[in-house]
């Protein structure tokens, strides 16, 4: 997995995804995102209209010089930069992401710090990483004193959400999720796999996969990013059902409840619209088990049975009524 500015024996990259509701009552149009997500003065933000509208932040980076989450009681000191970045898709949906990017050896010594700044994104090990372990740990998580990406995810998003342009009123209420994931260099000739991909609590999901040199670091977080904001769809349009009180409900109530839906999240649904085109069948394995589409459009389709069922009634009074 390769970069600019990374070398071309990274054999393992892992990183962490917030998603959430804007903390805004109006989604923002592209001027207002792009201020947003300035995050730096000396790099442009990413402005894309095609095939929805979607602002992407400059790359950060923070310098880090601390043990890694390895599996097994191993420790292993790494030392360099992680790369984070936000994303905000149609004005509504943010995404922070903190990512690294680590090669099988590093040096048995610390080096200057000039060093690891000409390399955003890489973390060199001192010493061998043991590959397998330290994706075990990365998914398993931190514990005290440990590389924690989640912790940088979570400070880029503190830092945007006191930005005076948002007003902390969401439309609806809805919880964010974390997205874990690891990626380790396949075998030579071996296609790109995703392992596995599990929903834990708290609104945790971790995914595991297996990829080919060719791919870089910056599109295995872009993977991860779609992956973690269409897990968000679901989930949070699941939510919205749930508390909808199908059938026990009346009519106007009803439609209150799932409005949200309707006029903020329905139309967002386009798996792997921005999925580097070497790692788009990855998105074939979620669609067969669990069948993310799937599962989406049985949302949706009960969503609209539900309103139809209950706006004909309001229909028919309001003409009684007339």
């Amino acid at each position: 997995m390769t970069s600019a500015g990374q070398p071309a024996d990274a054999v393992l990259a892992c990183g962490e995804v917030r998603t959430c509701l804007l903390p805004s009552f109006q989604a923002l149009d592209a001027r207002a995102a792009a201020q947003l997500l300035r995050l730096r003065a000396d790099e442009r933000v990413l402005v894309s209209e095609r095939p929805n509208p979607y602002v992407r932040s400059p790359q950060v980076l923070t310098g880090v010089d601390c043990p890694l989450p390895v599996a097994g009681g191993a420790r292993v000191r790494a030392v360099g930069t992680v790369a984070a970045r936000a994303a905000l898709t149609e004005g509504r949906l943010l995404q922070t992401t903190a990512y690294a990017g680590l090669p099988a050896r590093g040096p048995d010594r610390r080096r200057p710090w000039g060093d690891y700044l000409v390399r955003p994104g890489l973390l060199e090990p001192l010493g061998k990483l043991p590959v397998q372990a330290a994706a075990d740990g990365a998914l398993r998580g931190p514990e005290r004193g440990e590389l924690d990406l989640g912790m940088i995810a979570e400070g880029l998003l503190a830092r945007l959400a006191r930005h005076p342009l948002l007003d902390h009123k969401a439309p609806f209420k809805s919880r964010r999720t974390r997205l874990r994931w690891a990626a380790v260099r396949a075998r030579e000739g071996e296609a790109p796999t995703l392992d596995r991909f599990t929903l834990a609590e708290d609104g945790l999901r971790t995914v595991r996969l297996s990829l080919p040199q060719p791919a870089s670091l910056t599109a295995v977080a872009g993977l991860c990013e779609d992956l973690a904001l269409h897990d968000w769809l679901l989930t949070t349009v699941v939510q919205l059902l749930d508390s909808s009180r199908l059938g026990a409900a009346d009519g106007p109530a009803a439609v209150l409840a799932l409005r949200p839906a309707v006029d903020h999240l329905l139309h967002l649904w386009m798996p792997g619209a921005r999925v580097e085109p070497s790692l788009a069948p990855l998105w074939e394995v979620l669609e067969r088990t669990p069948g993310f589409t799937r599962q989406w459009q049985n949302l949706v389709q009960r969503i609209r049975d539900q309103l139809a069922v209950q706006t004909v009634p309001l229909l028919h009074q309001a003409l009684r009524t007339g």
